[in-house]
C-alpha cells in the first residue's frame, strides 16, 4: 500500500511548538509588545519568511530582527535542555514495515533541523532530511513532499505523511500523499487530511500502516 513514510518535524515527532510558543511570548514581551497564544498559533508550521511577514502586518513598529534573536536564544536554550519525542514515535518507528523509506520534511532550516534531530536521537531513523532550505516554496506549498518523494525515488501517491498542522496538512495533501494528521498546538479542521488522530499510532492504524 505504502512506500515510504514521512514525518514533519515539530509538533509530529518532537515536541517544541509549546517551547517554540513560550520562548516567542517572551520575546514579544521583552520588545514591550504584548501577542496573545491565538496570534501565534497563526505562525505555527510555516516557514520564517512567512512567519515573519504575518508579524510585520500585524506590528509593524516592531524590531523583527531583535524579536527573532530574543525568540531564537530562548528557543535554542530550551532544545539544548533536552527535547521530549511526542506519543508513540518509537512504537511506531519500531512497528512500521522495515522495508518502508522514511524521511523528515520541514519547515525548519537545515542546521537547526538536523540539530533537533540529533538532540531527539533520531539521527540513525531519518537518513533523509528535507528542509525549508532545499526547496524554493515551503508549506503549505507540496514542493517538499514532492522532493522527499523524488529523493526516495518512490511516487507521492503512495506516501504516507504525518503532520500536526494545517499548513503541513495542506503541503501533502496537495503533493498527493495520504495525510495523517495528529493535532498538538491548534486544533485540526480535517480539510487537509484522510485520517485525524489523536496520535501516532491511532493514525498508523487508521491509516492501515500496522
Amino acid at each position: 500500500m505504502y512506500d515510504a513514510i514521512l514525518f514533519d518535524l515539530d509538533g509530529t515527532l518532537i515536541d517544541t511548538e509549546t517551547l517554540s510558543m513560550a520562548a516567542g511570548l517572551e520575546a514579544f514581551a521583552a520588545l514591550g509588545f504584548a501577542v496573545d497564544p491565538e496570534f501565534l498559533h497563526r505562525l505555527i508550521g510555516i516557514d520564517q519568511p512567512s512567519s515573519a511577514g504575518i508579524i510585520r502586518a500585524h506590528l509593524p513598529d516592531l524590531d523583527l530582527g531583535a524579536l527573532n534573536l530574543h525568540w531564537s536564544r530562548s528557543f535554542r536554550a530550551g532544545i539544548d535542555r533536552g527535547l521530549t519525542l511526542k506519543a508513540g514515535v518509537h512504537e511506531l518507528l519500531a512497528a512500521a514495515p522495515r522495508h518502508l523509506h522514511r524521511a523528515v520534511v520541514t519547515s525548519s532550516g537545515r542546521a537547526e533541523a538536523h540539530h533537533k534531530i540529533g538532540v531527539a536521537g533520531l539521527r540513525a531513523a531519518f537518513p533523509t532530511v528535507v528542509t525549508v532550505d532545499d526547496v524554493a516554496r515551503a508549506k503549505p506549498d507540496p514542493e517538499p513532499y514532492l522532493l522527499a518523494a523524488r529523493l526516495l525515488g518512490v511516487a507521492a501517491a503512495r506516501c504516507l505523511v504525518f503532520e500536526d498542522s494545517e499548513v503541513g496538512a495542506e503541503a501533502a495533501h496537495r503533493a498527493g500523499c495520504v495525510v495523517v494528521q495528529v493535532p498538538d498546538v491548534v486544533q485540526a479542521s480535517g480539510r487537509w487530511a484522510h485520517h485525524v488522530a489523536p496520535d501516532l499510532m491511532s493514525g498508523a492504524r487508521s491509516a492501515g500502516l500496522l
